[in-house]
């Protein structure tokens, strides 16, 4: 419940509500804690600042990663851009949190006396009362816990999208990975208990929506905390008994723990969806070895030739680092051989970069940035092209598509809407002549396949509208009090293409 000091803290000098903004930075979970962070302040009287408002919201959360090298440059710059807004504005906040909060800590009020609230991963149910703890003291709130206070999914939430959700399962990871620093700022694994999973699934169902992804940063290896290794499969068949569910998904899985009941699993329950994100990382045993991941390249193929047999039509996909400390010409020729084998449906490509605060970033046989820059480019050029092979399999299929929202960037121009695949594919579509919301079912037949998505130019073979499509509807009419339209808001889910050299938010944190 929120109190009213908690309240007070929402609203100005002269009674005006205050907003914020929340700037999210790494993988699914710090998307998926953002919409908690989004649901506390509201609930705790904010609302939420106009698209593109830039750093003129009331109160600017940044949501931060501590994956990559320079992420700590890249906050420090984006908080100082927003010093000479703050002090021109009395009464702005500024609110640092997630990973990098977590790590640094102190530091950040020191290197940017500005802000005004730091808190950690694990006390993100904290931020609305740090804020006004801050407003009320005139001083910079630091609070960093080094255990879970709540589960997440136990705070209020402003979600994205009224169709598709995450659903945490598990928080914290128990592997040692050398290149990953989320461990030690996430904490060992913590599994939430099944029936409050399903108890939540349930609730989401009930307000109309019909997908959702199950969100671990090792979610597989769901129930080593409750001493139950079956659970994760077990979890999935119950998704499949659940009424009105129609897609489940889960990332990211690790490939130590996927067992042959997860495989029947997937098969068997005809709502969990034919995709795997099953991350590779390196198909050298040499450099495996050397990141401490716990399997070899014989055991990575051995599951994806389990699943392909069990489920043929199956997508899968991956995360490979490229320049690992200490890979040579040979090892990477591995993983290119495990590329072609596995015939990946797309792969997050990542130059290795130092994280710092783990082991590889201390290791020997740095290499070269030219050294990296060349194989990355050859790697995604392989992906490139098996890309395009696999995609035009596809062509002269009939898909069910659930239709998305902010998917088709060139959809005004082209008079086409978008929609996701059972296998995640993005699949753009004439538009029908009846009007169809984003959430609803459509059925089509591809007719032509790119690289990083399909075509289905025909005529719309079928039109179901759902409960989804009527909850997108409800929310949007409330929102602008008028019938709704479809708008470009993203769902933050993992898309088709190929990444930049260096990007700068990967849609997962490398480290599964």
């Amino acid at each position: 419940m929120t109190s009213s000091s908690d309240r007070a803290g929402a609203v100005d000098e002269v009674g005006v509500t205050r907003s914020y903004e929340i700037r999210t930075y790494g993988c699914q979970m710090n998307v998926h804690d953002s919409e908690r962070l989004a649901g506390l302040l509201e609930d705790a009287g904010y609302v939420r600042a106009p698209e593109g408002s830039d750093g003129e919201a009331d109160v600017v959360v940044f949501n931060t990663c501590a994956v990559r090298e320079n992420a700590d440059n890249k906050l420090y710059g984006n908080l100082g851009h927003l010093a000479p807004r703050k002090a021109g504005r009395p009464g702005m906040q500024i609110a640092v949190g997630g990973c990098l909060a977590q790590k640094d800590r102190d530091t950040i009020v020191k290197k940017a006396p500005w802000v005004d609230v730091v808190f950690g991963t694990h006390n993100i149910g904290k931020l609305p009362v740090l804020l006004e703890r801050a407003r009320v003291q005139e001083e910079a709130q630091v609070e960093i816990a080094e255990s879970l206070e709540a589960f997440p999914s136990t705070l209020p939430t402003r979600r994205e999208s009224a169709y598709a959700a995450w659903v945490s399962i598990s928080v914290g990871c128990n592997n040692t990975c050398t290149f990953c620093i989320v461990p030690a700022l996430r904490g060992k694994e913590k599994d939430r208990r099944p029936g409050d999973i399903l108890a939540e699934i349930e609730a989401l169902v009930a307000e109309g929506v019909s997908e959702i992804t199950l969100l671990g940063q090792n979610v597989n290896a769901y129930g080593s905390d409750i001493g139950d290794r079956e659970a994760f499969s077990k979890l999935l068949r119950a998704c499949g008994k659940i009424e009105g569910l129609e897609r489940v998904r889960f990332t990211s899985p690790h490939p130590r723990d996927f067992t042959d009941d997860v495989i029947a699993a997937m098969a068997e329950t005809p709502n969990v969806m034919p995709q795997l994100h099953m991350p590779l990382q390196s198909g050298s045993d040499t450099v495996l070895k050397a990141m401490r991941r716990s399997y070899r390249q014989e055991r990575y193929l051995g599951i994806i030739e389990k699943v392909r047999a069990a489920i043929p039509h199956a997508a899968i996909s991956t995360d490979i680092i490229v320049g690992f400390p200490g890979e040579t010409d040979e090892d990477f020729e591995q993983t290119l051989h495990v590329v072609r084998e596995a015939r990946f449906a797309q792969a997050f490509t990542f130059q290795y970069s130092k994280r710092p605060g783990t082991p590889a970033a201390e290791m020997d046989g740095q290499i070269p940035k030219k050294v990296v820059q060349e194989r990355y480019e050859r790697l995604v050029a392989l992906q490139e092209e098996i890309s395009w092979e696999e995609n035009k399999k596809q062509v002269g299929r009939t898909l069910e598509l659930m239709v998305a929202e902010g998917e088709g960037r060139k959809d005004d121009t082209t008079h086409r809407l978008s929609g996701r695949a059972p296998d995640n594919r993005l699949v753009h579509f004439t538009k029908p002549d009846q009007a169809v919301r984003p959430g609803d079912v459509v059925t089509v037949e591809i007719t032509y396949a790119a690289p990083h998505h399909l075509l289905a130019e025909g005529p719309v073979l079928d039109v179901r509208r759902t409960r989804a499509g009527d909850a997108w509807e409800k929310r949007n009419a409330e929102k602008t009090g008028k019938p709704a339209q479809p708008t470009g808001v993203l769902l933050g889910l993992p898309k088709i293409g190929v990444p930049e050299p260096l990007p700068v938010a990967a849609t997962g944190c490398g480290c599964d």
